[in-house]
């Protein structure tokens, strides 16, 4: 019925969008891939497998058949108004479903605002596409959630600034799709969630105006929550609990402003559901002939990592959960991803670089006590990043939904949905260049130091390198046209270390773009 659903959606917006009545000529984007992934080792290396917006297999040998149609929202550019629709398919092999619809969205612009509903691939923020190791909060390394999401997704002007000040962002209401895969893994022996709703919001602000100088400041905010739902926890019998989580209007209000409870809790309560985000950072200095970026991504799970101020100075006796004194514990910046990016365009053989350095073993300490009767000391630590108690964590089909340094728990052997390695240190080095015009390549390294988490540290540090080399080429196109807009991509990868073990693997892609043209009438 879904799929009856989007479809019946996308064809009255088509045919809303073929009644107009101006005479100009539309047309839709298609592609169509083939790919194909084999390795040796435990699974398939991690260059190989992360950001791909979770349309990629752990196994030795996968595959897979993929199909989109598009019409972008860029087509209607010379309008106030605009609509965009598309929809992705892929029928694929050795994956966590055999029948994936990565996307199926329908959206319409207003002006600048833009109203999207369905499944679509968004891109990260404020960092490079093809060479970042990947954003902490909204990252690419999971399937899209279907979401009602209401953005503006291009810088605006604030009025009356002059162009100095412009602001984005969005906020978005949805539903995970994992159920049943979440079911499988766990083989219902360990902790679940069922019908887990989702929220994101955020909001960029760039200062300097571009038209008359080469240096700009953004700032930013990305929030997260998984909310509503039921979790199904289990008991020291072995048993397994069902919990029904706050959904509805109010789990919508208290997901948007972060308040309540979760349902397990007494006393000391924190905020419903599981929340995290981001705060951003990134100057940029652009030359006629080159330009770099510096920038910062600074995670955190609650909201005393948010502020990083945790209440304190909590009274005794009748008094034990009020804040008699103005008194707070303050937390330090550790915890961030570093980035520097290099842009020279008109260099062919290495026109992009990106160095970045990944520290997350803070969490705001190593410690946790709640304020009680007997104590009034607050201390508020042990943040586990990515996990939470009552949801399966920051997860979508077993892919973490941040960053991919953070091991996912599609990599757990224990069937067990949680992030197993959240504490780590990493070095990343991503490079690009274009040395025809006809061929594309890029080069990813990547040094990491996982410890484990808080809760369950490895005995010994774990360390892994992970490499990759990936060339993509333009064939000739040729006078039919079915000859042109042919791609060949061939990548080579590998892990080694007590991470992710020792891995090597081999992949190739054929793709083929091209564009449905006709005149409305």
């Amino acid at each position: 019925m879904k799929y009856i659903a989007i479809a019946t959606l996308l064809a009255v917006t088509f045919n809303a969008h073929a009644q107009q009545r101006e005479p100009l000529a539309d047309s839709l984007d298609y592609r169509m891939e083939r790919q194909n992934s084999a390795s040796a080792g435990d699974h398939l290396p991690l260059w190989l497998h992360a950001n791909k917006y979770g349309l990629s297999s752990l196994k030795t040998t996968n595959g897979f058949w993929r199909a989109t149609i598009e019409r972008p929202l860029s087509r209607d550019d010379s309008r106030r108004w605009g609509i965009g629709y598309g929809l992705d398919m892929a029928l694929t092999g050795r994956y966590t479903s055999r029948f994936v619809v990565q996307q199926a969205y329908a959206e319409v612009r207003w002006l600048k605002g833009v109203i999207t509903v369905g499944s679509k691939e968004q891109p990260m923020q404020l960092k490079d596409q093809e060479l970042s190791s990947g954003s902490q909060t909204l990252g690419i390394n999971a399937r899209p959630v279907p979401q009602v999401r209401l953005s503006l997704p291009d810088y605006w002007s604030i009025p009356g600034t002059h162009h100095w000040l412009a602001i984005k962002g969005h906020i978005a209401y949805g539903k995970t799709t994992d159920d049943h895969w979440q079911t499988e893994f766990t083989q219902r022996q360990y902790k679940y969630t069922q019908s887990t709703l989702y929220h994101s919001k955020a909001g960029y602000l760039r200062i300097g105006n571009a038209n008359k100088i080469i240096v700009s400041l953004e700032l930013g905010l990305e929030m997260a929550a998984q909310f509503g739902g039921t979790s199904y926890l289990r008991q020291s019998d072995g048993s397994m609990k069902a919990c029904h989580n706050q959904g509805g209007l109010k789990g919508m209000i208290k997901a948007l402003v972060p308040g309540g409870g979760d349902v397990l809790e007494t006393g000391n309560r924190n905020a419903a559901g599981n929340t995290l985000g981001s705060w951003l950072a990134r100057f940029n200095f652009d030359a006629d002939e080159w330009g770099f970026s510096l920038y910062a991504d600074h995670f955190f799970e609650d909201q005393s990592a948010l502020t990083h101020l945790s209440p304190d100075g909590y009274g005794e006796g009748d008094q034990w959960n009020t804040q008699v004194k103005r008194r707070y514990n303050l937390y330090a910046f550790k915890d961030m991803l570093w980035g520097f990016e290099l842009r020279i365009p008109d260099q062919r053989w290495m026109n992009k670089m990106v160095f970045e350095y990944l520290y997350t073993k803070y969490q705001s300490g190593a410690m946790y006590h709640d304020h009680d009767q007997t104590l009034s000391d607050q201390i508020a630590g042990l943040d586990n990043y990515y996990n939470h108690y009552l949801y399966t964590g920051w997860q979508h089909w077993g892919e973490v939904m941040g960053n991919p340094l953070y091991t996912s728990p599609i990599y757990n052997s224990d069937h067990r949905i949680a992030v197993e390695n959240n504490r780590t240190v990493a070095c990343h080095l991503g490079i690009a260049g274009d040395p025809s015009s006809r061929l594309h390549y890029r080069l990813l390294a990547t040094w990491q130091k996982g410890f484990g988490t808080y809760w369950a540290p490895f005995p010994d540090p774990r360390h892994n390198v992970s490499l990759l080399a990936e060339a993509s080429y333009r064939l000739r196109d040729g006078k039919e046209r079915w000859t042109r807009g042919w791609t060949l991509r061939g990548a080579l990868a590998m892990d080694s270390g007590t991470l992710l073990g020792d891995n090597y693997g081999v992949q190739l892609t054929l793709i083929k773009n091209g564009i449905l043209k006709w005149r409305k009438r």
